[in-house]
């Protein structure tokens, strides 16, 4: 196959994704799903292997994270019924004061993100932001927009976030060194994206922005902090799997002849492992521990299952996606091109994302399909590191926050902005985290991490 024809198949897939999504308003899996038979049909394959060659790398995706992200979603639901994320927001408060509360709300963002999923993080700390806001008297958008960006943040750069998983999945990342990688470009990122751009725009703002949502909030009566997880142990649950992942990647260090006590440690660092073990935990310390019964944290962690079915369905598609263009011959013409042309590879994830961000909306098809197209690239590339591939993958797909992502009319609804407000606030925002993400890869791989 020559690279033209290669190159034009690629783009009129992912033009099809885009017009099934946008136009015709096709669920995105299966949008992903008829472009991958079309795509396959196209590139010359028996209908046969089109069949074959999707089912293998769905399969291949979602057996390697399918059970991360259930796990994951489960801590995340004991987090958000225990009060969890309350003790947080209460404990960083007090201790940052009112001066620094932007900031405070960033470290908010960044520890309850961890656990949950966008969506839900902000339907937990949203409505703290309003509570908080009335307290202190502060405008709702010096004390929302920070949490809202580093959830944001959070989102796109660590495991176990769906998007995430996949690009680490696809790029045969080691999770350790993406997790301190990631926090490492994480926490400058918030901080430009959060408390800094805050205090530049919010003062550019009307005065009533987000007055009249504020106003016609009603806070609900708070719980009593003796009804709360304590601050220690929460956060001990949060981290915990973050904790064993990076222990059971340090261990590879040792090599085969490691002792048993670091055998034992890399297998409870394995993130099926680990999360499983955290989720464990959390039935204790922010279940049962705290009057819960076991049928009730039983169908907690049932219920946070049932919403996931599209999100999965979706990732396996996009695997499926990735897979056709393997097999179909179409990305090793486009690797030969890329690598022809001298193309960074962290500048062409980040493009690619940032591309299919901005055409379909979604961040994690936009990082799914991008790791999809650009793996195969990477056994022509020398010198790329996988982690950091990862997170340019991440921070393309978080970019530009356009109006075809629900996330633009979730943050518009919920602080009762304008449209146009919503572009200087939110789009901006995701802009920034792309960005400033992109900058931080490029100089962390020039230092050679």
């Amino acid at each position: 196959m020559s690279v033209g024809m290669a190159l034009l198949l690629a783009v009129m897939a992912i033009c099809v994704v885009v017009f099934l999504i946008e136009r015709i308003k096709l669920n995105p899996f299966l949008a992903l799903f008829i472009a991958s038979m079309l795509l396959g049909f196209a590139a010359g394959m028996p209908a046969t292997k089109v069949v074959a060659s999707f089912e293998g790398g769905a399969g291949q995706v979602l057996g390697q994270i399918a059970s991360v992200i259930a796990l994951g979603t489960m801590l995340g639901k004991m987090l958000e019924v225990s009060g969890g994320a309350d003790r947080i927001a209460m404990t960083v408060v007090a201790l940052a004061g009112a001066r620094r509360l932007d900031w405070a709300m960033m470290v908010i963002g960044l520890l309850v993100g961890l656990s949950v999923f966008f969506t839900v993080g902000f339907v937990i700390l949203v409505p703290l932001a309003f509570s908080i806001a009335k307290q202190t008297r502060m405008p709702l958008l010096h004390v929302a927009l920070p949490v809202t960006a580093a959830l944001s943040v959070v989102q796109g750069y660590m495991p176990p976030h769906p998007g995430t998983m996949f690009a680490l999945a696809a790029y045969h990342a080691d999770i350790g060194r993406l997790i301190w990688l990631g926090a490492l470009v994480s926490v400058p990122v918030a901080i430009i994206s959060g408390p800094l751009y805050t205090r530049f725009i919010v003062p550019r703002l009307p005065a009533d922005a987000g007055a009249q949502a504020a106003r016609q909030h009603v806070t609900a009566t708070p719980r009593g902090s003796g009804d709360l997880p304590g601050f220690g142990i929460t956060l001990f649950t949060i981290l915990a799997p973050m904790v064993l992942m990076l222990a059971g990647s340090a261990t590879r260090f040792m090599g085969p002849q490691a002792a048993g006590w670091a055998v034992v440690l890399r297998f409870a660092g394995d993130p099926n492992v680990g999360l499983a073990l955290a989720a464990l935990l959390s039935f204790w310390t922010l279940g049962l521990r705290r009057g819960l019964t076991r049928e009730q944290v039983l169908g907690y962690s049932s219920q946070c299952l049932g919403p996931l079915a599209g999100l999965l369905l979706m990732i396996g598609a996009g695997g499926g996606f990735g897979a056709e263009l393997m097999d179909s011959g179409i990305s090793d013409a486009i690797a030969r091109t890329a690598v022809d042309m001298h193309v960074p590879l962290l500048i062409l994830a980040w493009g690619l994302a940032a591309g299919m961000r901005l055409a379909v909306g979604s961040a994690t098809v936009a990082m799914s399909t991008t790791a999809g197209i650009v793996a195969p690239i990477m056994a022509h590339a020398q010198g790329a590191s996988p982690e950091l591939l990862v997170l340019a993958t991440g921070a393309g797909a978080v970019m530009f926050g356009p109006m075809n992502d629900s996330g633009f009319w979730q943050v518009r609804d919920a602080l009762g902005l304008s449209v146009a407000q919503t572009l200087r606030t939110w789009s901006v925002i995701e802009t920034l985290i792309g960005v400033a993400g992109l900058g931080m890869c490029l100089v962390l791989g020039w230092c050679g991490l």
